[in-house]
C-alpha cells in the first residue's frame, strides 16, 4: 500500500509498512543484545565477525523498506570498484586517471541523490519558469519514496573515494569497505564517519574488558533523555502548534516556539548521535564527536565549529577548500562561504527553505568575516565593558541561528514569514507559556555552558562506582524516561535528510 503527501510542491509517494528502527523502541533494544553478543563472540573470527556485522546492518536498513537494501548494497559496491580503479591509477602514476575516475564516483553518488532527492524540485521549478515565460513544457515527476540516510551514507561514499584520490588512504577490501558504509549505528543519521577513522578500528581487535562502558551508557542515557523527554515535550507543548497556524498564537508564544525549535532539533539531533556513539562504544567502536555545546557560540563561524561537526568538517575539506578557501582574496572567499553554506542548506533537503536557510548562515559567514577584517585594519573597538562583548556577540549568534529555523522548519517560504509576522502580535492571551515550558527552555540553553571538564570528572567518578551501580543507574534513568516521555517515539528529524 502507499500513501501520497504533497511535500513542499511535488508529490512524492512513502510506502506504509514498518517504520525506521528507532533507538528508543523494543525492538531495536532486542536487535542490540543479539548484535552486542554476536559482536564479541565472533571477534576472534575476523572475516565471520565482518559477515555478521554487515548482515546486522542490512537487516537494520531493510527493517524499514526491504527494497533499499539492494540501494545501499549497490553503492557499495560501485564505490568500491572505483576506488580501487583510483587506487591502481594512483600506483601507476597516472594523475588524469586519477581525477576521471574520482570525478565518475563524485558524478554516480550525485546522481543517485539528484534522482531520489532533487530530480522533482527541479522538475517543478524549471516547469513553473517555463510556464511564466509562456512555455508549456511541465516535466513529469518521479513517484519515489525518499531512502532513509542517503545523504549520510552517499557523503561517506564520496569522502571514502576522494580520499583515496589524495593519497590520504590506501583502499579497504570489499568486505570491510560493506561493513564501514553501512555500520548500523551511524548508517541513517549520521555522525559522518571517515573510512580514514573507521579502518583501523575494523583491524584491531579490542578487548572487551577495556569498553568504555560508562561513557556509552552516559551517551545513551543522555541521548534518550533529550530526544524521548526534552524534544518531545517541547515539539508537543509548544513548537508544532506555532508551526502549524502561527496565526493563532501571540507573538510571545511564537517567541517560545522558535527558541523550543531550536531547542528540540538540538536535542533531537544530538540526542541521536550520542546514542550512535554510545551503541558505537559499546561494540568497540569510537566515533568523532559531533556536538560540542553549539548554542554557547560567539559567531556563527563558533556555531559550525560545535554544530554537526562532522558535516562542517565535511563541507569544509570537500567543497570550500577546493573551490579556493580563503586563499584567493576576499571577495572569492566570501563567495566561497555563501557557496558551502548554500549548498549545505540544499543537502538537507529540496526546498527553497532549505536553501534560505544555507544564505543565512552563509551570509552571516561573509559577514563576521569581513567586520573581523576591518576592524582589524582600522584598529576598531568596541567603547563596551569587556565582560558585556562576548554577552552580546552571543545573543546576536544564538538569534541569527534561531531566525534560521524558522525557514528550516516552516513548510514553505511563505509560512516562515507568517511566522516572523506574528512576533509583532501582542494581542491575547500567552496560554502555552507556561512556567514549565520556560523553565526547560531557560535550562536547555544554560547547559551549553557547563564546562566539558566537569562532566568528565562526574564520568570518571562514576566509572569507579563498578558495573552494578552502572546496571542499576541506566534502569533507573530508562525508568524515569519511560515516565517522563510521551506514548510512541516520533522519528528522528533528522532521518529525512
Amino acid at each position: 500500500m502507499r500513501e501520497m503527501a504533497e511535500v513542499r510542491g511535488f508529490r512524492v509517494f512513502r510506502y506504509r509498512g514498518l517504520r525506521p528502527m528507532l533507538f528508543p523502541t523494543l525492538a531495536f533494544a532486542i536487535f542490540f543484545v543479539v548484535v552486542f553478543i554476536v559482536n564479541w563472540i565472533t571477534r576472534p573470527r575476523p572475516v565471520l565477525w565482518r559477515v555478521c556485522m554487515l548482515g546486522a546492518s542490512l537487516f537494520f536498513y531493510g527493517y524499514w523498506n526491504w527494497r533499499f537494501v539492494f540501494l545501499l548494497m549497490g553503492s557499495i559496491l560501485v564505490n568500491w570498484f572505483i576506488a580501487e580503479q583510483v587506487q591502481q591509477a594512483r600506483d601507476l602514476v597516472q594523475p588524469q586517471l586519477v581525477k576521471a575516475w574520482v570525478r565518475s564516483a563524485v558524478v554516480a553518488n550525485l546522481a543517485l541523490l539528484g534522482v531520489f532527492k532533487y530530480y522533482n524540485f527541479f522538475a517543478v521549478e524549471l516547469s513553473n519558469l517555463l510556464s511564466n515565460i509562456g512555455i508549456d513544457g511541465a516535466l513529469s515527476t518521479l513517484e519515489v519514496t525518499l531512502p532513509i540516510g542517503i545523504s549520510f551514507f552517499t557523503f561517506q561514499a564520496m569522502s571514502y573515494v576522494i580520499d583515496v584520490g589524495r593519497g590520504h588512504l590506501r583502499t579497504m577490501n570489499l568486505l570491510d569497505f560493506g561493513v564501514y558504509l553501512s555500520f548500523f549505528p551511524q548508517l541513517v543519521a549520521g555522525p559522518i564517519v571517515r573510512a580514514s577513522e573507521m579502518s583501523p578500528q575494523l583491524l584491531h581487535r579490542p578487548d572487551p574488558r577495556q569498553v568504555e562502558s560508562a561513557e556509552a551508557f552516559r551517551l545513551i542515557f543522555a541521548g534518550l533523555f533529550k530526544k524521548v523527554v526534552v524534544s518531545s515535550y517541547l515539539a508537543d507543548q509548544i513548537v508544532d502548534d506555532v508551526f502549524a497556524d502561527p496565526s493563532a498564537h501571540t507573538g510571545w508564544e511564537v517567541l517560545l516556539g522558535i527558541y523550543g525549535y531550536a531547542i528540540q532539533i538540538y536535542a533531537d539531533f544530538s540526542g541521536y548521535t550520542d546514542i550512535a556513539i554510545g551503541v558505537a562504544l559499546l561494540l568497540g567502536f569510537r566515533f568523532p564527536q559531533n556536538f560540542n555545546a553549539p548554542y554557547s557560540a560567539l559567531s556563527i563561524g563558533d556555531f559550525w565549529r560545535r554544530w554537526h561537526m562532522t558535516l562542517s568538517n565535511w563541507l569544509r575539506d570537500y567543497l570550500y577548500i577546493p573551490l579556493g578557501g580563503n586563499r584567493r582574496g576576499s571577495l572569492l572567499t566570501y563567495r566561497n562561504l555563501a557557496l558551502t553554506m548554500l549548498l549545505g542548506g540544499l543537502w538537507h533537503g529540496s526546498s527553497w527553505n532549505f536553501v534560505i536557510w544555507g544564505a543565512i548562515h552563509g551570509g552571516a559567514l561573509a559577514v563576521e568575516r569581513f567586520v573581523s577584517a576591518a576592524a582589524r585594519q582600522r584598529g576598531f573597538k568596541l567603547d563596551l565593558p569587556p565582560e558585556l562583548i562576548p554577552i552580546l556577540q552571543w545573543f546576536a549568534t544564538f538569534h541569527v541561528v534561531c531566525l534560521s529555523w524558522v525557514f528550516f522548519r516552516a513548510e514553505s517560504f511563505g509560512a516562515a514569514l507568517d511566522v516572523l509576522a506574528q512576533l509583532g502580535s501582542l494581542e491575547g492571551q500567552s496560554e502555552l507559556v507556561t512556567p514549565l515550558l520556560v523553565i526547560t527552555i531557560a535550562l536547555a540553553i544554560a547547559s551549553q555552558f557547563v564546562p566539558g571538564s566537569f562532566v568528565r570528572d562526574l564520568e570518571d567518578r562514576f566509572v569507579d562506582l563498578g558495573w552494578a551501580v552502572h546496571g542499576l543507574a541506566l534502569g533507573i534513568g530508562l525508568f524515569l524516561i519511560d515516565a517522563l516521555g510521551p506514548e510512541g517515539v516520533a522519528p528522528f528529524i533528522y532521518f529525512q535528510f
